[in-house]
């Protein structure tokens, strides 16, 4: 017979369930709510704890060396480094940027490799208050020279490896007498005009820093410069202040990255992905980082095992690799409990998770210069997170969140009411992705304020309020999930890189034969974003297309232009479309794409082999797509 006590209890869980069961009829998306805004308020909370302690990033990782000295903070190539070594280095770096009498804020430009030098040369700079400009050591040429020079930066850092060098060889003259060090190699190795770093590591002392040398330090003073690409063509650098540097810091919180965690690493350093995520977030909890060189599908389980990862930082592009790798028995056994990233496709999603038994994907969605981001914490698959009528109220309480806005494609603009006020979508709907401006924002790129203009809306909700514009459309479903849709405007995405269309036009703009360009990104089944496709239009409207023209073209992007930012596809029209205000439509070309069946226009792909622009027809599409480009 139960007791009054067993009554009691089952009496109670039962109201508990019932009461459960009214709310979820009342309000059927509460589960899914406090899965998302809990975490959320949660990191929000840190970080507006960290702005108002100013626990700025070098303090944090001073704290930690102090703290656990001997700890592992990096993995590189099966060598440990603990925070007290990685410290020591950062002191020398220091030490020597010291003697280059530089002042707070001045700038230092950094070519290195995903390597332990990327990360102390960092931490050394932030420790005198000099900001670091991450090079993308990819760059070659032209938009290297541009990157180093946008930067003004007073001294370049190159990374051990002598492509990098070679590379910095080429463009020497362009540097006007900037002074070079190069880490990796004796001054006895160096050609004219370069000095050596690893000289000067070697004599340098590791004693600590004074931090009155960097008390001037504040929320809005750069720590780093991100490049991106963007409208006006080669990368811009994005700027990463401090208070930033703390709000990124405390992201992984959403999923309660701690001390204990070890986080895998293939994702270039430069990108945000890697350091503002990785890096940044490992330093705030005192985790440790596993950097690769570069990425290898093939070792990625087998280092992951060997270093007891648990967490995974990706793009989409980098696990549809991973999941292409032949099946192995071991594909389920690893420590990993949780994969971040971005771009994930649902397909592979679906895969990876299965596959590998991955409890937990946390997919978002932000941009480096942005002002915010949306992240999915509850598994759905295919989303970057949800926008339920519960960020209403969060927005009531000054809590800042993004938002959804009618979009005109056609005038590539926000639609607007009869008052001159933005529109927020309905579920069902798709709409232009935006975010509030915070107080410690310091302008969004280095460079003239026409750069930061673009990317503001202002007037939005009411007057005098400005938003930050990321440039991309998103779907908002009847549960409330927001999913990516497509960007706007003068970038895409190919091979987990932004290609930047005016930068494509104007090294197209600049043959002889071509009167105007118009260059967009188009799908491609089985691949991640979009692939470049530019249309042409000859100056002589009534001329056919030859081979000299089609390999000039294929010379002149593989001379100026990035492998990624190479269009894949070229369309020769005769006329383009323009909208009222003169701008090139691309909602046709878009919605076309390269397809022979549907173009009457001469189409061609970028032929690696043959060195030029070969025909793309009926016959030879097919295989073309199940190559996979």
């Amino acid at each position: 017979m139960p007791g009054k006590r067993d009554i009691a209890l089952g009496t109670a869980a039962g109201v508990t369930g019932a009461a459960l069961v009214a709310w979820r009829t009342l309000f059927p998306y509460i589960v899914d709510d406090i899965k998302t805004y809990g975490p959320m308020i949660k990191t929000t909370i840190k970080i507006v704890k960290g702005m108002k302690n100013a626990e700025y990033l070098v303090d944090v990782f001073e704290r930690q060396v102090a703290k656990h000295p001997k700890k592992i903070f990096l993995i590189f190539e099966d060598k440990s480094y603990s925070f007290e070594f990685v410290n020591e280095m950062a002191n020398k770096v220091a030490n020597i940027a010291m003697s280059w009498n530089l002042q707070l804020n001045d700038i230092v430009a950094t070519v290195i490799y995903n390597e332990p030098a990327f990360v102390w040369t960092f931490l050394g700079l932030q420790k005198i208050g000099l900001a670091d400009a991450f090079i993308n050591y990819h760059l070659t040429s032209k938009p290297l020279l541009h990157s180093l020079k946008v930067s003004e930066a007073k001294v370049i850092i190159v990374g051990a490896g002598d492509e990098l060098l070679e590379s910095m060889l080429a463009i020497h003259d362009g540097l006007q007498g900037t002074p070079i060090y190069v880490q990796g190699k004796s001054q006895s190795e160096l050609p004219f005009g370069f000095m050596s770093m690893e000289d000067m590591m070697l004599r340098a002392t590791p004693v600590n820093i004074c931090k009155l040398i960097r008390s001037k330090v504040t929320d809005t003073t750069p720590m780093c410069f991100i490049y991106t690409s963007g409208t006006t063509g080669l990368p811009k650098p994005a700027i990463i202040n401090q208070a930033k540097g703390i709000a990124t810091s405390k992201m992984y919180s959403l999923f309660d990255y701690n001390e204990k965690d070890v986080v895998y690493v293939v994702t270039p350093l430069y990108h945000s992905a890697a350091a503002t995520n990785c890096f940044f977030n490992s330093i705030d909890t005192g985790a440790t980082m596993v950097i690769r060189k570069k990425f290898s599908a093939s070792h990625f389980w087998e280092d992951i095992r060997k270093h007891n990862v648990t967490v995974i930082q990706y793009i989409g592009e980098l696990l549809r690799y991973v999941v292409a790798v032949p099946k192995s028995p071991l594909d389920g056994v690893h420590n990993v409990r949780i994969a971040y990233g971005n771009g994930l496709r649902p397909d592979i999603w679906k895969e990876f998770q299965s596959r590998f038994k991955i409890p937990w994907i946390m997919e978002m969605f932000g941009a480096t210069e942005g002002t915010s981001a949306i992240v999915n914490t509850t598994n759905k698959i295919g989303a970057i997170g949800r926008l339920s009528p519960l960020s209403n109220f969060m927005i009531a309480v000054g809590f800042p969140t993004v938002r959804l806005i009618k979009y005109d494609p056609i005038e590539d603009a926000p639609l607007r009411d009869k008052n001159g006020r933005c529109i927020p979508i309905k579920p069902g709907e798709q709409g232009l992705f935006i975010s509030p401006i915070p107080d410690t924002h310091s302008g969004f790129y280095k460079g003239p304020k026409q750069m930061d203009e673009k990317k503001i809306l202002r007037d939005v909700f009411e007057k005098g309020d400005f938003f930050f514009s990321f440039g991309d459309l998103m779907f908002l479903d009847t549960d409330y999930y927001v999913y990516f849709r497509d960007r706007v405007g003068d970038t895409f995405r190919w091979k987990g890189e932004n290609v930047s269309t005016r930068e494509v036009c104007d090294v197209l703009s600049t043959l002889d034969f071509i009167h105007d360009v118009n260059v967009y990104g188009v799908h491609v089944a089985g691949t991640e974003g979009r692939a470049g496709m530019a249309a042409i239009a000859l100056n002589d409207k009534d001329s056919d297309v030859t081979s000299d023209m089609l390999s000039a073209v294929y010379r002149k992007c593989h001379h100026e232009l990035p492998a990624y930012a190479r269009p894949v596809f070229l369309r020769f029209q005769r006329d383009f479309i323009v909208t009222q205000t003169m701008k090139h439509r691309k909602v046709e070309l878009v919605r076309e794409g390269f397809d022979p069946f549907k173009i009457t226009d001469p189409l061609y792909y970028i032929d690696n082999k043959n060195k030029t622009y070969s025909s793309l027809t009926t016959s030879n599409a097919g295989q073309l797509l199940l190559s996979r480009l």
